[in-house]
């Protein structure tokens, strides 16, 4: 099946390779608008496969047996051949990666070469559940097109502006130089979509405003952008620092590893696995769904109350704490599943912050329903609920990458 497009549209193929699932969009840039996109689940199981693609609003259900990613490539192919736009017959301007974990190598796009891809190699051991699936996707991509550029897009990127006084830790110099370790962020992508679309809502230039995005969805965290540049984060060298998450932990004593070694016995294999699998919203009270968390909490619930006051505490204490980084903010931009679509959250946090000149619209965030303000229009301190695009950013920035050469 062949699907008209636009014939001026430069489109661009966004791939993001998990280690059993792909996720896929096919963008014309120009317009930012979704082509298709789809998702593989259950790669490697043998059986029992899922896909889905969507074009035109219509998704097609697919079932798969397919036992590693270059069948699953094949899937991806197969189903834009047979439900649309054939991607023999679309202008592909290229291919643009999500890479996880850039380092310091990486401070924006890059065109993946043979060096490139080594180089994402060697940082596997900062996201080894991620960057190999990451360069899986990268070399079966290549195979099956050749003949495009593929660009490598960073979510930590975004953050290596972040000074050294944000970014490191208070360790010996052992660790920071031999092995690495620092604050590198990430969600890179979506806090750079929602920081520039956010001075555009407030009709400011980017270099003028002192933004805070609040990323929350099962992942959260939060940005300060000062000028259009991050400089500060709450995620940290890894993942798990920061917000409340759905079974992530976030902020904590750092010495419970050794604490729950002595009176628990836990090891270290164990207590890498609660922490990010078994706590955050999940640990406090057995969901990691915030949508239930809500509706328990309003049901009287002590657990699910627990949980969703500790994570709006956490919120506004990361607000306050970036407003005096930044000496100051301009506007909160609340972003991702969560940010999105819980209104009682939103609230939450911004109810309790008067001081700082926020004067919250309890009418307009209720009823929102998407991109808006939820602020008053004489608010000192603006707020927007901004719907996050990964994939437009990650396919603008490989655009750009092919516009430069």
């Amino acid at each position: 099946m062949t699907t008209p497009t636009n014939p001026d549209a430069r489109h661009v193929l966004v791939i993001n390779a998990g280690s059993s699932s792909i996720k896929y969009q096919l963008l014309d840039v120009t317009s930012g608008v979704t082509q298709a996109k789809g998702l593989i689940e259950r790669i490697g199981e043998g059986h029992g496969g899922h896909a889905a693609h969507t074009v035109n609003g219509v998704t097609h259900e697919i079932d798969h047996s397919a036992m590693n990613h270059r069948e699953a490539f094949e899937i991806l192919r197969a189903a834009f051949a047979e439900h649309g736009p054939d991607l023999a017959q679309v202008q592909l301007e290229g291919v643009g990666h999500r890479i996880v974990h850039g380092g310091t190598f990486f401070d924006g796009p890059a065109l993946i070469t043979g060096g490139v891809a080594e180089q994402i190699r060697g940082l596997i051991p900062l996201a080894p559940l991620h960057n190999p699936h990451n360069l899986t996707g990268i070399r079966v991509m290549q195979q099956l097109f050749p003949d495009l550029p593929h660009v490598a897009v960073f979510d930590t990127a975004f953050h290596t502006t972040i000074p050294a006084p944000a970014h490191t830790y208070a360790v010996p110099e052992y660790w920071r130089t031999e092995h690495a370790v620092r604050r590198y962020g990430a969600h890179g992508t979506s806090h750079a979509y929602v920081a520039r679309r956010t001075a555009e809502l407030v009709g400011r230039p980017l270099d003028e405003l002192r933004i805070i995005v609040l990323h929350l969805g099962n992942g959260a965290s939060a940005c300060a952008v000062q000028g259009g540049r991050s400089v500060e984060t709450s995620m940290g060298m890894t993942p798990a620092e920061g917000l409340v998450m759905g079974t992530r932990a976030g902020d904590m004593d750092p010495t419970l590893a050794a604490h729950l070694f002595r009176s628990a016995g836990l090891g270290v294999e164990a207590y890498d696995r609660e922490v990010n699998h078994a706590s955050g919203l999940l640990g406090l009270c057995g969901t990691n769904d915030f949508r239930e968390v809500t509706e328990r909490r309003a049901a009287g619930d002590a657990d699910a109350t627990l949980a969703f006051d500790v994570t709006a505490h956490r919120l506004r204490k990361y607000v306050g704490a970036y407003t005096a980084v930044m000496e100051g903010v301009d506007v909160i931009a609340f972003t991702a599943g969560i940010g999105e679509h819980s209104p009682e959250l939103r609230e939450a946090v911004l109810a309790r912050l008067g001081h700082l000149g926020v004067e919250f619209d309890a009418d307009a965030n209720e009823s929102l329903r998407g991109e808006g303000p939820i602020t008053t229009s004489g608010s000192k301190v603006a707020a927007w609920v901004v719907p996050t695009n990964e994939e437009l950013e990650i396919a603008r920035q490989t655009l750009a990458v092919v516009d430069a050469g």
